[in-house]
């Protein structure tokens, strides 16, 4: 079984691993970025299924970063946020219901079946 693969991209190392712990407890497998670069270099060579992107980045304005990536998979959902930490769990359950919603139940079947 594959489990739902997020690439959660994060700016400040401490809210990166408060993500990345919640989503891996909520079932999700992750993939961690600090900038846009390395996001747009991990969409492209990892598998992702979608994407968490910081509003604010080091390198590039998260807009800017979501258009690209959008260009590269247009499929594969991008959802911008902004702040972390305290708000993680509330994120997390933001993207459950909005992957839900936009993919359908029919996907998360789909990785249930592999």
């Amino acid at each position: 079984m594959n489990a739902t693969r997020v690439l959660c991209v994060e700016n400040r190392p401490m809210y990166t691993d408060a993500l990345k712990h919640t989503m891996e407890r909520a079932g999700y497998e992750v993939v961690a970025a600090t900038d846009g670069d390395q996001a747009l270099r991990l969409l492209i060579t990892q598998r992702v299924d979608c994407v968490l992107l910081e509003y604010d980045l080091p390198d590039a304005a998260g807009p800017v970063v979501r258009a690209n990536m959008k260009q590269i998979k247009p499929d594969v959902p991008v959802m911008l946020f902004t702040g972390g930490g305290s708000q993680t769990p509330l994120l997390v359950r933001f993207l459950e219901a909005y992957l839900r919603k936009s993919l359908g139940v029919k996907w998360f079947r789909h990785d249930l079946e592999e």
